[in-house]
């Protein structure tokens, strides 16, 4: 049986401290699409917050941070992608919702983070380029059957990227957290 995580004030500095930089990685020009953080955050922060919402403020705070970065870089020409744009209501509600994934996620089981970072990316491909289809987004397929399957086949470069960004940042997250919860209980062991 896994632990939720208490957290301390340190805890809480390292938390905004990955979201500011996964924010900033997520922003950077010529970057491969969908290769970012905020996938393997959102199942991250539901899986070791007790406190759910903050497991919420913790994935839409790096979302919203990386479109301020994105806009900011957008209105100083330096990027064509705007951070504010159509379709950002729904792109975090689906954001969001990725993060009730991690609820599900045991972070001491390989196999459930597994699940995990194959369940997020997937679900977010397939809501968005539905939304992004029915919407006129994207190229803007036509609106049948064959148009549906074109506006997902538009997104699988992104949703391949997605799949492997969320094994290694989740790799990362998790690893870690794993390792410092190891240290703790070393730690106190050791001080009795």
């Amino acid at each position: 049986m896994h632990t939720k995580m208490r957290l301390s004030r340190n805890t809480w500095v390292s938390l905004l401290a990955m979201v500011l930089v996964a924010a900033i990685y997520r922003a950077i020009p010529n970057r491969p699409w969908g290769f970012a953080p905020q996938f393997a955050i959102a199942i991250f922060g539901g899986a070791i917050l007790s406190n759910k919402k903050w497991a919420f403020v913790l994935t839409l705070s790096s979302m919203l941070l990386s479109d301020f970065f994105y806009q900011l870089l957008y209105q100083n020409g330096i990027s064509e992608i705007p951070g504010i744009y159509d379709g950002m209501i729904l792109n975090y509600a689906i954001f969001a919702s990725l993060t009730v994934i991690g609820f599900f996620v045991n972070p001491s089981n390989l196999s459930s983070i597994a699940k995990g970072a194959i369940a997020s990316p997937t679900i977010f491909f397939i809501l968005s380029n539905f939304i992004t289809w029915l919407g006129n987004g994207g190229y803007q397929r036509p609106k049948t059957f064959s148009g549906l399957m074109q506006a997902y086949a538009d997104g699988i470069p992104f949703y391949g990227n997605s799949l492997v960004a969320t094994f290694v940042f989740g790799a990362i997250l998790f690893g870690s957290h794993h390792f410092i919860m190891k240290s703790k209980s070393a730690i106190q062991i050791f001080s009795k």
